[in-house]
């Protein structure tokens, strides 16, 4: 960039401009989106960029600055698999419309910054993931990661009897080629891990490398930063990753159906939790659909 400290103030971001870099600060608020608040701030290089778009902005008087990754260059993005929502992208910098004049003049700046090899896949991640230590809550157990394992351990409300009979699960992260990440927002929820030579034979409810999402549990601004992490972790065990680390479509699987015996007790559960207050009814009705799909 021609001139290095420059700051372009967007709604919910801000980018400022170095040498070689841009560094996206994210504000708090409660209006701006739970993954900006937990990513807080990313040092973007020029070299992990392939494109820079301006265009108008979904809601009226706005215009939207993007710039556009490198294919492989953010394990963000990469987790992601294309399942963020619009307004969850981190690489929009949304603006008043009155200052898209200044907004196509540093949309100009930046493409002239663009590597040479803009449109390769980076050979490397160029993006640093969110840091471990990470964790959070699926409906069936805690994730957690350290930095060099990831620990599954199963809820008795709501794992399947395959992952009681299978225990609580650690993956040392050289044992993973890769990680497949499913979005609470959408149908099938779930992070599964990919173990080296593995194959998936069952769904993520069976899974015992795999934990599961549902309404309340396993959230974007949590599990998405999570995978990341993982997924950054398993490249740097693997500096030379196949095709198969990539998150991609989630293969296909056989479908194994639960006990009824097995659905029946976590489903009284269930009904325990929302007599006691724990459940809302809303919560307690999603749920016991969610098991009496398994039959």
């Amino acid at each position: 960039m021609t001139h290095m400290g420059d700051v372009l103030a967007g709604i919910h971001s801000t980018w400022e401009f170095a040498a070689d870099s841009v560094l996206i600060r994210f504000e708090r608020g409660i209006r701006t989106p739970k993954l900006f608040q937990v990513l807080s701030q990313r040092r973007v290089p020029y070299e992990a960029l392939s494109a820079v778009e301006l265009s108008p902005g979904s809601k009226r008087g706005t215009v939207v600055l993007r710039a556009v990754p490198r294919q492989g260059a953010d394990p963000l993005l990469e987790a992601a698999a294309g399942q963020l929502k619009e307004g969850s992208d981190p690489y929009r910098l949304v603006l008043p419309a009155e200052r898209e004049t200044l907004a196509d003049y540093y949309a100009t700046e930046l493409r002239a910054v663009l590597p040479e090899e803009a449109a390769k896949p980076a050979e490397r991640y160029l993006v640093a993931a969110p840091s471990a230590p990470q964790s959070f809550k699926a409906y069936d157990g805690k994730a957690s990661f350290d930095g060099s394992v990831v620990a599954f351990r199963w809820f008795w409300t709501g794992a399947s009897t395959a992952k009681w009979k299978a225990g609580d699960q650690f993956f040392p992260v050289e044992e993973l080629e890769g990680i497949e990440w499913r979005s609470p927002e959408g149908a099938g929820g779930h992070l599964r891990l990919r173990a080296r030579g593995a194959e998936v034979l069952v769904d993520a409810d069976h899974d015992p490398a795999s934990v599961v999402f549902g309404l309340g549990y396993g959230p974007v601004y949590e599990s998405l930063p999570f995978a990341a992490s993982v997924l950054e972790a398993v490249r740097a065990a693997d500096p030379v990753p196949g095709p198969e680390s990539v998150c991609t479509a989630a293969p296909t699987v056989t479908r194994q159906r639960s006990d009824p015996a097995d659905v029946a007790t976590r489903i009284r559960h269930l009904g325990e939790l929302h007599d006691a207050g724990l459940l809302t009814d809303e919560e307690f009705t999603a749920k016991k659909a969610q098991l009496l799909a398994e039959l």
